[in-house]
């Protein structure tokens, strides 16, 4: 049996299986972290909010100023 997946505290490399699995596409747990860096999500612990982490995504695309 696998690990429940806590969404809220996820090192870059989870994260980027989990969006790899999802899209399809092929994103490093490097480039994840360096989305996350950018975005000033990356916990004290290294971890990474997925919602935190889509919230960013989507206002880039969107254009949208912090």
């Amino acid at each position: 049996m696998q690990k429940p997946v806590k969404i809220t505290a996820l090192a870059a490399e989870e994260l980027a299986l989990l969006l790899n699995r999802a899209s399809r596409s092929n994103i490093s747990g490097q480039d994840v972290l360096a989305i996350a860096e950018a975005a000033g999500i990356v916990g004290d612990d290294g971890r990474i909010n997925l919602i935190e982490y889509t919230a960013f995504l989507v206002r880039e695309v969107a254009g949208v100023e912090n």
